[in-house]
């Protein structure tokens, strides 16, 4: 156990777990992110992106970096929770949840990447299932929304699979070229009618506490 309540969380479905992203985890992922292993094609990320660093050492200073950053920058409003994404218990990727007016509105979004030599096996959607569940199991959100490039084909079926529906675009730049972006948004009231029974959690009050400091 950590005496930082996030890294406590876990989120465990039939085929993968979502973990707080403690060091010794982030240090598994490093090969991964080295590797380029969490870029796509096309490029699924908006500016700026620690990813897209063309120096692979730089790429994984600057990516540790922010999510020690993150970790620091945590008010009842707004926080970003790591979750490392374990497949047969082994660190494949990242799956975070963003706290967006979280105490205001009850909103958040959420972020991911799969290292690419497991994508394409269904481990997309099983993830951001993990993370719905986290956000309105267990934080009790209202709304959880997601955005991903038109060309994103991946990202984008999942939100549709999974009842979101499309809330607009908007433009952001990628690798410095400007993209359109499709806004996906889900309910409460739309997520519960396919809630998951087979999804568990632990660590979760701890670390709404935890998330809940006041600025």
């Amino acid at each position: 156990m950590h005496s930082y309540p996030p890294l406590n969380v876990s989120v465990s479905t039939p085929r993968l777990e979502l973990r707080g992203a403690t060091d010794d985890l982030l240090e598994e992922l490093v090969p991964l992110v080295r590797a380029g292993l969490a870029d796509a094609s096309p490029p699924p990320f908006d500016d700026p992106m620690s990813l897209y660093e063309p120096d692979p050492d730089v790429r994984v200073q600057k990516w540790l970096q922010g999510i020690w950053r993150g970790r620091g920058s945590v008010t009842s409003d707004f926080w970003r929770l790591n979750l490392v994404v374990l497949i047969d218990d082994h660190p494949s990727g990242i799956q975070d949840i963003i706290g967006t007016s979280f105490d205001t509105y009850g909103t958040a979004v959420t972020f991911s990447w799969l290292s690419a030599d497991l994508r394409g096996r269904g481990l997309g959607r099983e993830m951001r299932e993990a993370a719905l569940h986290l956000c309105f199991e267990g934080f009790g959100a209202a709304e959880a929304s997601s955005e991903a490039f038109l060309d994103n084909i991946g990202s984008n079926r999942v939100s549709e699979a999974l009842g979101y529906e499309r809330n607009g675009t908007t433009w952001a730049t990628r690798r410095g070229q400007s993209e359109q972006m499709q806004r996906w948004c889900i309910t409460r009231e739309h997520w519960l009618p396919a809630r998951r029974s087979d999804i568990t959690m632990t660590g979760v009050e701890a670390c709404k506490q935890a998330l809940s400091q006041k600025p």
